[in-house]
């Protein structure tokens, strides 16, 4: 090989290892900031079946929710076998309807009290003032997604209702004396199809157990919050098995096989370096010489990029430089002597 044209080759061999090392740090680096910003470092653990060693990590965990302890409405005795159980509690009440000038009144079914006082013709038309009974969610004692409890605020994220049919075997005693079933319904109504002012009717809604994507902080065997996100949030659930992309698209995949690149960037730094020495008789002298100096550059160009934003990384390879660069000159001086 003419001298020239192996210079050049060291030169660009050098160049490929340095610059194939930066993307890879760099791949690492961007995923880190946007990490950052949801709380931290974002592992992906599909099913969550292995819940060890993730403590502190965000994760995104994908599964059916598995109800384990069922939630209780305990004034009205019901249950459901769902992560979360809504009672809603209706009072037959006047209305105002006004419809440009014209103001009429009707009676019909709202899950608040209506104020009459406000009424431009309250005479006539007078509401109850509160419900002797008021609307709860009741939450599962625990409900899972692999081997991951879901926390309070997660089980408040949970999409979609369903109107379940009220057991009245489970009705107290005490209340099955006010209250009739009417389908889906309790009411106090004697006649439910022409109800009265003031009767009330209580139903109860249950979120499905069903297949979810989580990304949530791990605390134990707990998925929680993150309290390091930017958005104040630091967790999300979505129905359905979702990719990580999906849940952050914000945050960029990591560089797959990393230290195939790191070792693949030194070796190309360790060629170009060979290349690069006086063409004589090669040695293991100049292999040595090889070595010091590719892992001098290549752990200073990472060095340098990763200096600033994680000192434990930065100062790893930092020490990696100057073992390289002490390889180099201890087979310079050996050389030269």
């Amino acid at each position: 090989m003419q001298p020239w044209l192996r210079r050049v080759l060291g030169v660009l061999l050098l160049l490929a290892g340095a610059g194939l090392v930066a993307m890879t740090e760099q791949g690492l680096l961007d995923n880190r900031h946007a990490s950052d910003r949801h709380g931290g470092p974002i592992l992906d653990i599909g099913d969550g079946a292995a819940p060890n060693g993730h403590h502190g990590n965000l994760v995104r965990v994908t599964g059916p929710v598995r109800v384990i302890e069922e939630p209780f409405d305990p004034e009205f005795g019901q249950r459901a076998h769902a992560p979360v159980l809504i009672r809603h509690v209706e009072m037959f009440q006047w209305r105002e309807i006004r419809l440009g000038g014209d103001v009429h009144y009707e009676q019909d079914w709202v899950d608040r009290p209506v104020d009459s006082r406000r009424f431009a013709q309250s005479r006539g038309h007078a509401n109850p003032e509160r419900f002797p009974l008021e609307g709860k969610q009741f939450d599962s004692g625990q409900a899972r997604v692999g081997n991951y409890v879901l926390s309070a605020p997660l089980l408040h994220a949970l999409l979609g209702v369903e109107l379940i049919e009220p057991n009245i075997k489970s009705l107290p005693s005490n209340l099955a004396a006010s209250f009739a079933p009417n389908g889906n319904y309790f009411t106090t109504s004697e006649h439910p199809d022409h109800p009265q002012l003031g009767d009330l009717r209580v139903s109860w809604e249950a979120v499905p157990a069903q297949v979810v994507t989580v990304f949530a902080q791990v605390s134990g065997d707990q998925l929680v919050p993150s309290a390091n996100a930017a958005d104040g949030k630091g967790f999300d659930v979505q129905i359905g098995e979702r990719s990580l992309v999906d849940v952050v698209p914000d945050v960029p995949a990591p560089p797959s096989f990393v230290w195939a690149r790191r070792i693949g960037a030194l070796l190309l730094a360790m060629l170009g370096a060979l290349l690069l020495l006086p063409e004589r008789p090669r040695t293991h002298h100049d292999a040595l010489l090889a070595v010091g100096s590719g892992a001098l550059l290549i752990s200073a160009v990472a060095c340098v990029m990763w200096l600033g934003t994680d000192m434990a990384v930065g100062g790893v390879w930092f020490g990696m430089a100057l073992l390289g660069m002490g390889l180099a000159v201890w087979r310079l001086r050996a050389t030269a002597a």
